[in-house]
């Protein structure tokens, strides 16, 4: 990790609510164009790729030039749906399959990571698989709270599991991780006591749907932050990015036919930021910057604390 990089702003006005809506309204991330990243030759996995964000950072990732993308995901049907939707969007010689993949699962995980193995080569892996959770609900066969187990503890073993196979297939330049991560993550008032992992196992004394989430993607930096210590960038690139709030992701799909859900639905509306332009600063996490990016925050497509 690059200790010496400076930023444009102060970690302490990055998490300021002014400055998050200052990002929501007047943030713009430049696009990239096949003149200043061809991806030509290059593999792609992206979860939760079906829907949402993901399925337009898949677009985009196309859009560079990219040889062959794996549509990571839980329901293959709707993986399916979305190829042929890729495919039909655009001429050309890409490659485009689809994966079944259940962040819920440890079984799946690690088929997943099995399979991975067999291809020829893999250059990007971008992990935006995750769930806002309304309700506070544990996953059955781990027992972990559902939001914790997709968000955290499942899409970090799923890049551990990977991390062999990047390195093993990596070509004339680094491989490069992606974890999609939030504003959220800045506000949190997260104060564990004992065992941080084993507190998720039982029920929240005050269940906080926006907090919750916030601590799934706080607790990915902080893996992240660490995990950059360990790995060379020279080998694998790994960061984190920050699309902002986004209307019409599926995210609180939770939500879909209550009170709350119409009442959240309308203020993402007011607020968030079309996908298209969310998805940019992860295409920027995911094929722009050099080693200087390793264990960072991307945001606007910059650099940010």
């Amino acid at each position: 990790m690059n200790e010496t990089l400076q930023f444009k702003i102060t970690p302490e006005k990055e998490a300021t609510v002014s400055q998050y809506f200052h990002r929501q309204f007047f943030g713009k991330t430049p696009e990239l164009t096949k003149n200043d990243v061809n991806l030509s030759g290059n593999t792609a996995i992206v979860t939760g790729s079906n829907t949402g964000i993901g399925l337009e950072v898949a677009r985009q990732l196309l859009d560079l030039g990219l040889s062959k993308l794996v549509l990571a995901v839980r329901d293959v049907a709707k993986g399916e749906i979305a190829r042929n939707d890729l495919l039909a969007e655009r001429a050309g010689t890409h490659e485009i399959e689809v994966w079944s993949l259940d962040l819920g699962s440890y079984p799946s995980i690690i088929a997943f990571s099995d399979r991975a193995k067999t291809m020829e080569r893999l250059d990007i892996v971008i992990l935006n698989a995750g769930l806002f959770k309304v309700t506070e609900s544990f996953n059955s066969s781990t027992g972990f709270e559902e939001a914790v187990q997709v968000n955290y503890v499942s899409t970090v073993l799923l890049l551990t599991l990977l991390l062999p196979t990047l390195k093993n297939k990596m070509q004339t330049h680094p491989a490069r991780v992606v974890l999609v991560s939030s504003d959220t993550a800045g506000w949190v008032q997260f104060k564990p006591t004992g065992s941080i992992l084993a507190g998720f196992k039982q029920n929240a004394k005050r269940w906080n749907m926006q907090e919750r989430y916030g601590i799934t993607k706080l607790l990915g930096q902080m893996f992240l932050t660490e995990l950059s210590k360990h790995v060379p960038s020279s080998v694998v690139t790994i960061n984190a990015a920050n699309p902002g709030l986004c209307y019409g992701t599926g995210l609180s799909r939770e939500g879909y036919g209550t009170v709350l859900g119409y009442i959240v639905g309308i203020f993402m509306r007011l607020i968030g930021k079309p996908v298209p332009l969310g998805a940019r600063t992860i295409v920027h996490a995911a094929c722009n910057f050099g080693a200087e990016v390793h264990g960072q925050y991307v945001e606007d497509g910059e650099i940010r604390p």
